[in-house]
């Protein structure tokens, strides 16, 4: 083998590697709140949001059947006291909400129909920063990690279900498998 063809193998794998490290931090996720659940009185969503760790450019999908529930994004003291006479932040009333998380925080959301929050409807979680790969400025994609919810919450059954995420970046990905592609054409 000359000395060029393993140069040029191994430029191929560093590319490769690059590659395949970078792609996690262009990427998004989709959770659907609840999972197989969706958002409804039946689901715990307390441990639910402790499942995963959301960063900066992920998407809550909030499926329920309109004017029977809706989410509102509110403060901690709303959160706390699920009074949403103050505090809410943003209101999702269309039975199939897209929340993107766009900031590096903590967000906080309750059901506000009568008795739903209490019931358990509500979470919270820690949108955390990491490595920002998008062009986009204001679809960043990181790593981050959930928070514990507090323990004077009412205790909520817990419901069997698994993780349904959706990438929001699809083409993104197309695009760097796309330049991979090129690249070994390239090479070899």
């Amino acid at each position: 083998m000359t000395k060029s063809k393993i140069l040029n193998h191994f430029t191929l794998l560093l590319i490769f590697i690059i590659y395949t490290w970078f792609l996690k931090g262009v990427t998004s996720e989709d959770y659907i709140v609840g999972d197989g659940d969706e958002w409804n009185s039946q689901g715990n969503f307390l441990t639910w949001s402790t499942k995963y760790n959301f960063t900066v450019g992920d998407v809550l999908v909030f499926k329920y059947v309109k004017g029977q529930h809706n989410a509102y994004e509110v403060d901690e003291k709303t959160f706390r006291s699920c009074d949403a006479s103050s505090g809410v932040l943003t209101k999702y009333e269309s039975g199939n909400d897209k929340v993107k998380l766009t900031e590096a925080k903590k967000y906080w959301f309750i059901c506000n129909v009568s008795g739903h929050c209490f019931g358990g409807m509500r979470f919270s979680i820690d949108v955390k920063q990491g490595n920002n790969l998008s062009s986009d400025d204001t679809n960043p994609t990181t790593d981050g990690s959930p928070t514990s919810q507090p323990d004077e919450l009412p205790a909520v059954p817990p419901s069997s279900s698994s993780r349904s995420t959706l990438s929001s970046d699809t083409w993104k990905n197309g695009i760097y498998t796309l330049v991979f592609v090129i690249l070994f054409k390239l090479f070899y």
